[in-house]
């Protein structure tokens, strides 16, 4: 049975997931009415803005409506960690925006980007928020290894972006590095969606020990790209006279930086992981 609950929109949390929900639906409504641009750093602020907006009323609808108490899943830590990722994800949108899309005559793409941060800021507060609330049980998404699984898939988002395949098509080493982001965000995605539908108590033994096995291989592997990527990329390869703004070259430096810091968000996850399950459970 479903049933309204009013006294939800009047919570802070709620208050600021429907100033986000109006924020970022004038966000890309600034920007569709200036045209589309055939750009994957264009696809993504526009992908964020109404995966934010989409995902934002979505979830004051379903706590509405109570039907958020009938979820098979930790609903505080899902909201969360959208929170953290929505944030995320819109910093990102607000630095690109204006860096590639915006002049001192581009009024609506200006606005769109002084919005985008006001979309930030008001995520980063519902964090704080959640954060602030005391909880009985803290769920994986909010704590430092589901942070950081979080952060794993978001750089590889951000590496997909900026990757196009006549960068890679005609190197086999070059393919390898694609492989790795992408066997790493598949996973890092799988064990997001266990551990936030509650399906590693069905395991027959701890699943602490294979995520581990995991980090540390995908560490590796991102080693390994960290080393090869700009090596066969950069090789005899400078920056051409001719290179406009954010040409496939800038994209080159993208993705070695991206790989970069997701290498050392693994190690660190790896680190940490270890720390949690050998060191302090002993204790």
């Amino acid at each position: 049975m479903v049933s309204l609950d009013f006294r939800c929109l009047t919570q802070p949390v709620s208050i600021l997931r429907m100033i986000v929900t109006i924020t970022t639906c004038l966000c890309f409504s600034l920007v569709a009415t200036v045209g589309y641009v055939v750009s994957p750093y264009w696809a993504w602020c526009m992908f964020t803005w109404c995966f934010c907006f989409f995902f934002t009323l979505l979830i004051l609808i379903l706590e509405f409506t109570t039907i958020s108490t009938k979820l098979p899943f930790a609903w505080d830590d899902f909201t969360a960690a959208f929170a953290m990722l929505a944030g995320l994800m819109c910093l990102s949108a607000s630095v690109i925006y204006p860096i590639f899309f915006t002049c001192d005559t581009c009024h609506r793409q200006i606005g769109a980007s002084v919005v985008s941060w006001v979309c930030f800021a008001v995520y980063v507060a519902e964090v704080v928020l959640t954060r602030l609330r005391p909880k009985e049980t803290i769920g994986f998404l909010s704590t430092v290894p589901g942070i950081m699984k979080m952060l794993e898939t978001f750089i590889a988002c951000l590496v997909f972006m900026s990757l196009e395949s006549g960068q890679y098509s005609s190197s086999s080493p070059l393919q390898w590095c694609v492989a790795v982001y992408s066997l790493c965000f598949i996973f890092a995605i799988l064990i997001i969606l266990l551990t936030l539908g509650q399906l590693t108590t069905y395991f027959p033994f701890s699943f602490e020990i294979p995520v581990i096995a995991y980090n540390a291989l995908a560490s590796v592997m991102y080693v390994t790209a960290m080393v090869i990527w700009p090596l066969y990329t950069f090789h005899n390869n400078t920056r051409p006279n001719t290179c406009g703004h954010l040409c496939t070259w800038d994209k080159l430096v993208v993705v070695s930086i991206m790989t970069i810091l997701n290498c050392i968000v693994y190690i660190l996850d790896t680190i940490y992981s270890i720390r949690i399950v050998f060191c302090v459970k002993t204790e």
